[in-house]
């Protein structure tokens, strides 16, 4: 029989939480049964709760909990191909592909992250300027409708570019079939160097990322003056075998990710202020090398450092975080520069800030990515005036043509998001068409009238 309990849910930056009605299908059939009794309020399908704002909330409604549709249904070794469950973790398919020579195609700051999730936000990573957004790499998906069909969807037609970066609005992601990357070794080979400033560092990546598979810049936001926008500079590539000390050559492809105890309690949000955020982001920056090549580093070293300890969103307080990430096109450099200054005059407290070039852009309609700069930061929900301060910096954005991330998002005005997604009007016609009653909801969709 298909469970169901009223419970709180929250993002992972725990700012807005909300009840709901949450189901736990086992089975596509239960799945496809919780969806007809949905009622009034409709219903949103939610993975393991990593996007950071309200995309998987539905106040007074009911959740969908995908988590236990988990299979991994086949591998092709050959071909580099996995079908498997929407529910099926990042984390899980690492574990199983990596023995077989196979990595997943793109991966954000997190593995916990269901490859339904993965589609529905059509998350980028690390090397979004060469692979692109997840989606790209999507052969088919099996989505359950609002009528409660199950239909293969493909890339090349409107449902496809509907439901990758849709936020789960399209119809529940049931099952997906992937295209992975070929690998010798479960370690990366990294170069690190420090930039002096955000021009610096805006010229390393423009002139030197082709060279690189994988690239992020960690920036120091509370830098002012000379200094504004220094930052360390990190970029890899998956090791050869031959890269390797003779030692780790007998298990090449052990995947063995680290993990702290958890996170203790709430951090006091005193702690979070612009002053011990300043010292450690001064401490971070200095020491890191000069410019240091070919280090060998673990995968979850490398691309999910925060994995490492559970529960990490708690240190910033009870009032939990607002993680903000924009983009702005290339010839938007000036309106980067602008942006950064802003947030340097305002001391916001972030210990968390990276900036990426990403490449073309996917046919997504509500897909975030877009040729050009990515900057995201966490900041403290609390901090005075917050709300006023990122409703400016939207403007900033909306009006160098670029646009917020939905799956991470919990505060955007409606009346912008047109601006920032110009394809916005057919993912509207084609959700009233495909889910006439409004099935598919959520405090994201209601929010922003998607």
């Amino acid at each position: 029989m298909l469970s169901a309990d009223f419970v709180s849910v929250t993002g992972w930056g725990r700012t807005a939480p909300t009840t709901s009605r949450m189901l736990r299908p086992r089975t596509s059939t239960e799945a496809a049964a919780a969806v007809r009794t949905w009622g009034a309020r409709g219903g949103i399908a939610r993975g393991l709760g990593r996007a950071y704002g309200d995309a998987a909330q539905n106040a007074g409604g009911s959740v969908l909990d995908m988590t236990a549709l988990d299979r991994i249904r086949t591998v092709d070794a050959e071909a580099g191909l996995v079908v498997c469950d929407a529910g099926v973790s990042l984390h899980r398919l690492m574990e199983v592909l990596l023995p077989l020579g196979w990595f997943v195609p793109v991966t954000p700051g997190t593995r916990y992250v269901t490859v339904g999730g993965a589609i529905g936000a059509d998350i980028h990573g690390k090397n979004h300027h060469v692979s692109g957004s997840f989606s790209r790499h999507v052969r088919s998906l099996e989505l359950l409708t609002a009528e409660g069909e199950i239909l293969d969807v493909v890339p090349g037609t409107g449902l496809f570019d509907a439901t990758a970066g849709g936020m789960g609005l399209t119809g529940v992601i049931l099952s997906a079939t992937v295209q992975l990357h070929p690998v010798e070794t479960s370690l990366m080979s990294v170069d690190t160097e420090r930039t002096t400033d955000l021009d610096d560092l805006m010229a390393r990546l423009t002139t030197t990322d082709h060279r690189y598979r994988y690239s992020v810049a960690w920036v120091d936001l509370l830098a002012r003056g000379r200094a504004l926008g220094r930052s360390v500079l990190t970029r890899g590539e998956h090791a050869p075998l031959d890269a390797l000390p003779p030692r780790a050559r007998r298990t090449p492809l052990a995947f063995r990710p680290a993990q702290l105890p958890a996170a203790p309690g709430f951090v006091p949000e005193g702690l979070l202020g612009r002053t011990t955020i300043g010292l450690f982001n001064a401490f971070w920056y200095h020491r890191a090398p000069l410019r240091r090549t070919g280090e060998l580093q673990k995968i979850s070293a490398f691309f999910h450092p925060l994995d490492g300890v559970p529960h990490w969103n708690r240190i910033y307080g009870r009032g939990g975080f607002v993680q903000y990430q924009f983009v702005v096109g290339h010839g938007q450099e000036e309106a980067l520069r602008r942006i950064v200054r802003r947030i340097s005059r305002r001391g916001c407290p972030s210990s968390l800030a990276v900036l990426k070039r990403f490449g073309e852009g996917d046919p997504g309609w509500l897909s975030f990515p877009m040729p050009g700069w990515t900057l995201a930061l966490d900041i403290p929900a609390r901090l005075p005036g917050l709300g006023a301060f990122l409703d400016e910096l939207d403007e900033e954005v909306a009006s160098a043509g670029g646009r917020v991330y939905l799956a991470k998002d919990s505060r955007l005005r409606p009346e912008l998001l047109a601006e920032m997604y110009p394809r916005l009007p057919e993912f509207r016609a084609l959700r009233a068409e495909a889910d006439p009653r409004g099935v598919f909801v959520s405090d994201l969709s209601r929010r922003l009238a998607l």
